[in-house]
């Protein structure tokens, strides 16, 4: 094993690297990238480089600016603790950075005063009011750490970005007043927010994955030494940097272009003399608003959060509100999240988890009614379709573990389409539509069809969510409810194609599959055993649905599939499985093979037996093909397979959650935290890499990270 020998150095959970002549902690991961706000495909920012303060602005998913600029003022001098404005004169050092599930937290030391900065993006699956909303907390504490006390001043602001993605269009911006005391609160007094919004809206449209309508919101209570400001960047920004305050003004040269004198939104609250004890916290909310969200099949399609409230005052003045409750809400989620990966994995597992979850749940936002919500998902950082299964898929072992109700609410609009009339295949959809935020749909039965991949996909998905959800009676409904187009699915994967001698589960044809960057394949073994598990799955569905003759004929068929599979799979030294099958049953004779006898991939499709407690893959094969991969190591990884020098970071995982060797699982962890820790890739974690280099292959803050949380799902081992 390569894992743990390579490790950074770890004291007490927090890794210590150099930043400058301080040594800033990281705990317990120092992330390629730093999540802030979160919530939805277009409320996605983070910060790529630490400390926050040098180097680079806060920025979109994609790399786009998102500016987003936070000083400090302390005994009359100001400090830069996030952006890169000009004129400045001293920047904060970054003391600490602590990654949770739901939160990043910054510590910054402005001379004789810490700050700390506190970025939480709530994951509230059992809630899904709370759950709809599109923004994010800010909340900022000071506090004196050399025994005097300290004059502060706090500053926030964000730049035009904030409402288009395009730095030439012209926006508007006004603030708003909004009363607190909403959904039978108490509590008095009022919120003060920054409207800003494209001038001319094209609605359904994007520039550069970003929205080119709704409003971006930027929001916190009033007070009365709270201060605020509009106006270009460096006017705004000097006026703090001089005196600790702002003017109340609002620059009325509006609509303007962003990138013209780049008009800026910000706030300030003096809090006075700090102490020794932490002061009252500085609480802004930040997000993007929009009506409708997506449309699907050309009808508009509203944001959930709109069920609950009438408009997005209210929902503002809410979570405002709620603030205080969200945070210790999140401190209890992160802790459970976090105490079952270390259980799992140790320190290192807690680790990739904590970094993966936001990222995970960034791709995807709840649309629709609270009668038939729906959560759709985009696919980030390469085609951008809508509600893709085999994005879907790798991301769902996250959603399964946090509440099972967010797959079936993934799957819902798929089963929609599907069972609509308008999807003529057999075989399930790829995707409900070619770009986001529009679901279209393939009326025409095209698209980038993958069709044993997504069939499967789909069965699996399915039956994890019946066996996950705890109220039986819910799943028995559900798989009557869709039995029809599952069963269809599965005698797809049963089907004998014309001209040959095997079904479509057992020996898949000419086609593509999720790793389609590699290519599409035939005779794929890992295909095959997925589909030959999905074939598994539709028996257990058929038994939850208390189809007696189903169960028996599905769970038969996938006991002789798995035996033939075995077979067509095992190379000839019986050391590892191949990559495709030597010698197919219905096209090669024994001296044509193919492939040479050392060809291999990881077989991270075995991962739904342990998942779904199938147990068709027998303890023989799990035993070989680890101690192959075992033999694959490379320092942050093992690679896809023996054609190319990368992986992908989900199968990899998934490949650690389907094993029985502990030493395999635990290795693959310790490597994958490697790469998350030390790579040189700075862009929300990627998971395409090299595990020879730790180096970003492609891709990047795709929610398919949320596969990491596939060994948290063992079925030994279910929440």
């Amino acid at each position: 094993m390569i894992g743990r020998s390579v490790l950074q150095c770890i004291v007490a959970g927090s890794i210590l690297v150099s930043a400058g002549a301080a040594m800033a902690q990281f705990s317990p991961v120092r992330p390629p990238a730093v999540p802030l706000i979160t919530r939805s495909p277009y409320v996605s920012t983070w910060v790529t480089n630490n400390p926050p303060g040098s180097g680079s602005w806060p920025s979109f998913w994609n790399g786009n600016t998102k500016a987003l600029t936070i000083m400090a003022y302390v005994d009359g001098k100001a400090y830069l603790l996030m952006g890169l404005p000009k004129g400045v004169p001293n920047n904060a050092t970054q003391t600490k950075l602590q990654i949770t599930p739901t939160r990043s937290i910054y510590t910054m030391q402005c001379g004789g005063a810490s700050v700390t900065l506190n970025f939480l993006s709530p994951i509230e699956a059992n809630d899904l009011r709370r759950m709809s909303i599109p923004l994010g907390y800010i909340v900022m504490t000071a506090k004196s750490t050399d025994g005097t006390a300290h004059a502060v001043s706090l500053y926030a602001d964000i730049s035009g970005e904030w409402a288009n993605g395009d730095g030439g269009a012209q926006i508007n911006w006004k603030p708003e007043a909004i009363v607190r005391s909403v959904d039978g609160s108490k509590t008095d007094g009022t919120i003060v927010a920054w409207e800003v919004s494209t001038n001319t809206p094209r609605v359904l449209t994007e520039t550069n994955e970003y929205p080119n309508w709704g409003t971006a919101v930027f929001a916190t209570a009033t007070a009365s030494n709270l201060s605020g400001a509009s106006g270009p960047d460096t006017d705004v920004r000097g006026e703090f940097v001089s005196s600790g305050m702002l003017k109340n003004s609002n620059d009325t040269n509006q609509p303007r272009a962003i990138n013209n004198n780049w008009p800026v939104f910000a706030y300030c609250r003096n809090l006075g003399n700090v102490t020794s004890m932490s002061s009252a916290p500085f609480t802004l909310l930040l997000g993007h608003v929009r009506n409708p969200d997506v449309s699907y099949l050309g009808a508009n399609v509203p944001p959930l959060w709109l069920s609950y409230w009438p408009n997005y005052q209210a929902m503002l003045a809410f979570a405002y509100n709620d603030s205080g409750a969200a945070q210790t809400r999140a401190a209890a989620f992160d802790a459970r999240v976090t105490k079952a990966a270390t259980r799992v994995g140790g320190p290192e597992y807690a680790g990739v988890v904590d970094v993966s979850l936001r990222q995970a749940m960034a791709g995807t936002e709840l649309v629709g009614t609270a009668d038939k919500p729906w959560l759709f998902l985009k696919e980030i950082s390469s085609d951008g379709n809508v509600s893709t299964i085999d994005v879907a898929y790798p991301a769902f072992s996250a959603y399964l573990y946090v509440d099972p109700t967010l797959v079936r609410l993934l799957m819902d609009p798929l089963f929609d389409y599907a069972e609509s009339g308008h999807w003529p295949q057999t075989y399930a959809e790829h995707d409900l539509g070619s770009s986001y935020p529009n679901a279209s749909g393939h009326n025409d039965g095209g698209g980038e069809n993958m069709p044993v991949e997504e069939s499967a996909n789909m069965l699996i998905m399915a039956d994890a969510y019946m066996k996950y959800n705890s109220d039986s009676a819910v799943s028995k409904a559900y798989a009557i409810k869709h039995y029809s187009i599952l069963k269809q699915w599965a005698n797809y994967l049963l089907t004998v194609p014309s001209g040959v001698t095997s079904c479509n589960a057992l020996d898949p044809q000419y086609q593509n599959q999720t790793d389609d960057f590699t290519g599409s394949i035939a005779h794929s073994s890992n295909l095959a055993l997925k589909a030959i598990l999905a074939v598994g799955a539709m028996g257990q569905i058929a038994g939850i649905a208390g189809n007696d003759s189903d169960q028996t004929y599905f769970s038969q068929q996938a006991k002789q599939l798995i035996g033939q599979w075995v077979k067509l799979s095992q190379n000839s030294t019986f050391t590892h499985l191949l990559l495709q099958y030597r010698e197919p049953a219905n096209q090669y004779s024994p001296d044509t093979t193919k492939e040479p006898d050392t060809a291999w991939s990881l077989k991270y499709n075995a991962y739904p037996d342990k998942l779904l407690g199938l147990n068709l893959v027998p303890d023989g094969v799990l035993t070989e093909e680890a101690s192959w991969d075992i033999a694959q190591e490379k320092p942050y990884g093992i690679q896809l397979d023996y054609r190319n020098s990368y992986t992908k970071i989900d199968w990899e995982l998934f490949t650690a959650g389907a094993t029985n060797s502990a030493a395999l699982r635990h290795s693959i962890i310790d490597e994958v935290f490697n790469y998350a820790n030390t790579t040189s890739s700075s862009v929300p974690l990627s998971d395409w890499y090299e595990p020879l280099s730790g180096n970003a292959k492609g891709f990047q803050a795709r929610p398919v990270v949320g596969g990491l949380f596939a060994p948290m799902l063992q079925w030994p081992n279910r929440p």
